[in-house]
């Protein structure tokens, strides 16, 4: 028996399609099958496997199973949850990989898998790897059993273990994504006073779209903020593996902001410590972490990437500007957006108990946010290539780590390829408007050159 899968599923750190069209059950038990192979050949026997709130997540949770025990694996089902909870199962039950059936913050058709092998990221060539061994069928046969474990109290216990963050008026956004369950428990447990929205798992998303990164999702956030006068407020995306965060006048502190902010105890408790940051965060971050005594390092865009950066450098922190945030100081090194927003309320009482002081006391900086446009799967690569070979003509100060980041005197921008999805990414920032406007001005010229719709200009 063989399979083939849409060739536009099998992304550079997960696999992702839409439900019905690019992906299905019949997917599902092939990855199984696969994932289950790649197990058993690294002496491996047990697999914890858990799901997002997606309407179709139940039916591809069983699909998946049905591959796995086929492949003679063992199967450590922990329910819908989200996916830190099947990180933190990988890491601590007996099991030898992580499977989580999740959508993250896509439009509620798409569906997907994350995986983890042996405590380590599953992404890249091991994802294609899985597409070589189903095209061929080169699967293990046996049959596994199937075991249940109730691990939320537990995955709440340990959010909570060493809790020093003092008492806040807070309010929480969950979406109607899979972190809701978690947020119910847990305002149970914080002191202050707590006030919830979209706790309820809804795979429809009926109040708006899981992404807190997307200025319009927090919307509703910041009236319960300004309607109660709450100190803050925290949201989640639809699988609870990135924050997004809100003062108390409602203004947003973005990924990077809020890396600055998480970094500063950590670097009292890890002096001269390895801060990571992708290639998309402020410079005001890197100059944050180095005048706060840390090392920052800028990395490729990507949670896979990045985690294993972070194992390389031994680093106890390090974030994405999409809001995914990871914590190896007192953690297991893995993108928890549960995790970051208690970490964020001991940073904010140990730095002085206001984030509405902490962020107005930020540089500020005038940047674009991050904006998309189409290019096909081949083309993107293509563009960035021919952009840097222009740039490198020019004689222009150039950061290659993750595409093309360009320092000028008023600023940066960069232009790189998605790896999930079929755009080209830009982003640029500066010190004032007239800069925004010449550094905007170089990204549409490159585009042009490269025979690419220009972006238009704008910041935030």
């Amino acid at each position: 028996m063989t399979h083939r899968f849409d060739p536009t599923s099998l992304r550079e750190y997960d696999i992702r399609g839409i439900v019905g069209k690019t992906l299905g059950p019949a997917d599902a038990t092939a990855i199984g099958r696969g994932f289950g192979t790649r197990i058993r050949r690294a002496g491996g026997t047990r697999v914890a496997v858990g799901y997002d709130g997606r309407t179709h997540s139940p039916l591809l949770e069983a699909a998946l199973v049905d591959g796995l025990t086929k492949s003679g694996v063992d199967v450590v089902r922990i329910g819908l949850g989200p996916t830190p909870m099947l990180y933190y199962a990988e890491a601590t039950l007996e099991v030898d990989g992580g499977v989580q059936i999740t959508g993250s913050h896509n439009p509620g058709d798409y569906n997907g898998f994350k995986m983890v092998l042996q405590h380590k990221p599953f992404f890249g060539a091991d994802i294609q790897n899985l597409g070589k061994l189903a095209a061929e069928g080169d699967w293990e046969e046996g049959q596994g059993s199937i075991s249940n474990y109730e691990i939320m109290e537990d995955y709440v216990a340990r959010l909570m273990v060493g809790y020093a963050g003092g008492a806040f008026r807070i309010g929480w956004d969950a979406g109607n994504g899979a972190a809701g369950p978690i947020v119910d428990r847990l305002v149970k447990l914080l002191p202050g006073e707590h006030h919830t929205l979209y706790t309820e798992v809804d795979g429809n998303f009926p109040n708006h779209h899981p992404d807190p990164t997307e200025e319009k999702n927090l919307a509703d956030l910041k009236m319960l903020v300004a309607d109660k006068g709450l100190d803050f407020g925290i949201a989640f995306d639809g699988d609870g593996d990135r924050i997004g965060a809100v003062d108390g006048e409602g203004r947003v502190v973005w990924g990077d902001q809020l890396l600055a902010i998480l970094a500063e105890p950590v670097l009292r408790e890890e002096p001269g410590a390895t801060i990571i940051a992708d290639v998309k965060a402020s410079q005001a971050l890197y100059d944050r972490v180095a005048e706060l005594g840390g090392k920052p390092l800028m990395w490729k865009t990507g949670h896979s990437l990045i985690k294993t950066k972070m194992k390389e450098t031994h680093s106890p922190l390090a974030g994405e500007m999409s809001g995914h945030i990871f914590f190896a100081h007192d953690y297991y090194g893995f993108d928890d957006a549960l995790y970051a927003a208690i970490r964020l309320i001991r940073a904010v009482r140990l730095l002085g108990g206001s984030l509405t002081d902490i962020k107005s006391a930020m540089p500020v900086m005038v940047n674009t946010p991050e904006m998309r446009f189409q290019s096909s799967e081949d083309r993107k690569f293509k563009v960035v290539e021919e952009v840097l070979d222009r740039l490198a003509a020019d004689g222009a100060d150039v950061n290659r780590t993750d595409g093309a980041r360009v320092n000028t005197a008023d600023g940066w921008w960069l232009l790189r390829a998605s790896n999930t999805q079929d755009v080209l990414v830009a982003r640029a920032e500066a010190k004032d408007e007239a800069g925004l406007e010449r550094l905007m001005a170089q990204i549409n010229d490159q585009l042009a050159k490269s025979g690419v719709e220009p972006v238009l200009a704008g910041g935030h």
